[in-house]
């Protein structure tokens, strides 16, 4: 059985619009704060806050080198979203829905 409650906070982390360009920007590779910063008109503070949120939900690994963090993709859990988002949008053999089928309907 799917852990929904899982999958709808890295969801959550991925719902603001600057999240997700920060995502997009570590897509390519990892970057240190001051690299990601140029992209955005905010404080390096608010970058952290950022970069905390997607790391709570183990999106992104953090590596200190310096005063400065840089930050890359947790590609591990990128296939594992993937594959979640992919289990719930088509109909598999362990599907949820070939449960609801089995059972009667208690509509009728």
């Amino acid at each position: 059985m799917e852990n929904y409650e899982k999958y709808a906070k890295i969801l959550k982390a991925l719902s603001d619009g600057n999240r997700l360009k920060i995502v997009d920007i570590l897509s390519c590779g990892e970057r240190c704060a001051c690299d990601i910063l140029d992209h955005f008109e905010f404080t390096q503070p608010t970058l952290s806050h950022h970069m905390k949120v997607l790391s709570d939900v183990d999106l992104v690994i953090i590596r200190k080198e310096g005063i400065w963090n840089h930050y890359s993709l947790n590609m591990d859990k990128y296939k594992e979203i993937k594959n979640f988002l992919f289990r719930i949008f088509n109909e598999t053999d362990d599907c949820i829905c070939k449960i609801l089928d089995a059972e009667i309907c208690k509509c009728r």
